[in-house]
């Protein structure tokens, strides 16, 4: 086992990192390289407040059912979380229920797998409503499976007639409040994603072709995001600085126009709950046209956070999007090639989001995509709905405009999109439209 300790002059809350890399026949599986998913543990703790003064590192073979690593490590842990005077243990794993109990009760401390911290994390920045909601309703759905034995006032009364009804039906009662509270986060949820739905529905209606950022945490999706519309979204150098999704207008150098939709960041080990919970937000990952995809071309594991990206979006139903590769931080490199981008991705863009440097490749490599996905169809519109005239401007490329025998004759280049929305308004307000070849 590695191990490494911290100084510490702050009164924060102390804590004890344990890595751990699982390995068969002296394989490691893949994944993070077992420094870095160390590196990112330490980076979590540290945005949720926590303050490491050791970490430890250790390969299995076997996990333990009873405690995730093995005994003598246990008490390896222990010895260290007395030295340092440690309050929580954070391990870079998946603790079962009864795993996490086991290794509280014998180190003593409290004692976090990533999936709780990374919880942790959301709670403490979520900011609008639906947010809050989504962190509350994953957090309790990690809950509700831990909840035996919580009560620990209760391990005082001793055994006999009278002493276990009370303990089962104190336990039954949480797990009762707790199932309650869980149905009432999604029914108010279910009528926030109304809300978000209509909103989706307006834009839909415009429409214009959405373009989302999407990317591993820290990658530099907000920057990009801020640099290309003003957006105003807030930037910080920690992991998850952002959880809302936001929506803003793109103008592109052409004067063709998109909606760039900035989304929450993916990470290594993302527990289930949160992208149930945050489905909603996923969305308009789900629905976008083309996906942007922002990598830090500095980061040591870029190629692993790259396939780690790529797992969770084939897991939300957005795997067979167009994808844009955008490779961000490139004044942070030496070489600014990285080595194999992605064959699936339409191009290839190196930018600095921070300097600015390549957003115009980036713009024209976005026109490029809408030009490939345009059709070309033919309208004829009464002459007195020029409300319908002022919209085909604003959705699509006009080629031809001719007025003739009180109608006009619009000949437009549209994106797939846009040219369904086309036919379905214009039909609806008994016009013709054709297709041209």
């Amino acid at each position: 086992m590695t191990r490494h300790s911290y100084t510490v002059d702050s009164p924060a809350e102390r804590a004890v990192l344990v890595g751990v890399t699982c390995a068969t026949g002296g394989e490691r599986a893949a994944g993070l390289s077992s420094e870095e998913a160390l590196r990112e543990l330490e980076r979590l703790a540290r945005t949720a407040g926590v303050i490491p003064v050791a970490s430890l590192h250790q390969t299995i073979r076997r996990i333990s059912p009873a405690t995730f690593l093995g005994r003598g490590k246990v008490e390896e842990i222990a010895e260290v979380v007395r030295e340092t005077c440690a309050s929580v243990v954070l391990i870079d794993g998946s603790l079962s229920p009864a795993q996490q109990r086991n290794l509280t009760t014998r180190l003593d401390v409290k004692v976090l797998d990533r999936s709780q911290l990374i919880l942790d994390i959301f709670a403490a920045r979520a900011r609008t409503l639906e947010g809050k909601l989504q962190v509350e309703l994953a957090q309790l759905d990690y809950l509700l499976p831990r909840l035996t034995r919580a009560w620990t006032h209760l391990s005082r009364l001793g055994g006999g007639v009278g002493t276990r009804g009370p303990g089962e039906t104190q336990l039954e009662v949480d797990r009762r409040s707790v199932r309650e509270r869980i149905q009432r986060l999604r029914g108010r949820l279910a009528d926030v994603e109304r809300t978000r739905g209509l909103h989706r529905q307006e834009r839909a209606a415009v429409p214009y072709a959405t373009v989302a950022l999407v990317g591993y945490t820290n990658a530099g999706k907000s920057t990009l995001m801020n640099a290309l519309t003003d957006a105003g979204v807030l930037v910080e150098d920690k992991l998850f600085a952002t959880l809302d999704s936001t929506v803003r207008r793109l103008d592109l150098p052409g004067g063709e126009r998109v909606m760039l939709a900035d989304t929450v960041g993916f990470i290594h080990g993302l527990p289930h709950q949160l992208v149930e919970a945050f489905k909603s937000t996923l969305e308009e990952v789900r629905r976008a046209d083309l996906l942007v995809q922002v990598v830090d071309a500095s980061h040591p594991e870029v190629e692993e956070q790259t396939r780690i990206v790529k797992g969770v979006l084939e897991e939300i139903g957005a795997g067979e999007t167009p994808m844009l590769l955008v490779w961000n931080k490139i004044d942070k490199v030496d070489d600014p090639l990285p080595p194999g981008p992605e064959a699936s991705a339409l191009d290839v863009c190196r930018i600095s989001a921070s300097s600015g440097t390549g957003l115009p490749a980036v713009l024209a490599c976005i026109e490029r995509w809408l030009d490939a996905e345009r059709v070309t169809l033919e309208v004829v519109v009464p002459s007195s709905r020029g409300d319908l005239v002022a919209w085909l401007h604003r959705g699509a490329k006009v080629l031809d405009e001719r007025y003739e025998d009180g109608s006009a004759r619009i000949t437009a280049s549209a994106t797939q999109k846009m040219a369904g929305q086309i036919r379905k308004r214009l039909q609806g307000a008994g016009c013709s439209t054709f297709p041209t070849h």
